[in-house]
């Protein structure tokens, strides 16, 4: 029985000072892990706002371009308005003098 006794004391005095390390190691590391994960908890939050700033900052883009489009309606119309009010006034300026010509003839 000794010599199962003085394998079992040899086997302590190397494996349980190993296992008392390898605990504690993984003690540290559960405690980093969860920092770890609350840092990214927080970030995930931040993301969430971020994404929800986006959207709003997209629907008020969305909002500006409507407004840009119709300006461009305005000021095309405006601009083709200008051109028939030119065509017109050149057009009546012709018939005045095709009716000045008739008359003359």
């Amino acid at each position: 029985m000794e010599i199962a006794e003085t394998i079992k004391k040899i086997i302590q005095e190397l494996i349980v000072p190993e296992l008392e390390t390898i605990k504690a190691e993984n003690n540290e590391i559960k405690t980093t892990l969860e920092l770890t994960n609350k840092r990214l908890d927080d970030l995930n939050g931040h993301l969430i706002d971020q994404s929800r700033r986006i959207d709003e900052i997209n629907k008020r883009i969305d909002e500006l371009n409507k407004r840009i489009d119709r300006l461009y309606e305005v000021i095309v119309r405006r601009d083709e308005h200008e051109k028939l009010e030119l065509r017109i006034m050149r057009l009546e300026q012709e018939l005045t003098e095709l009716k000045t010509r008739a008359a003359r003839v």
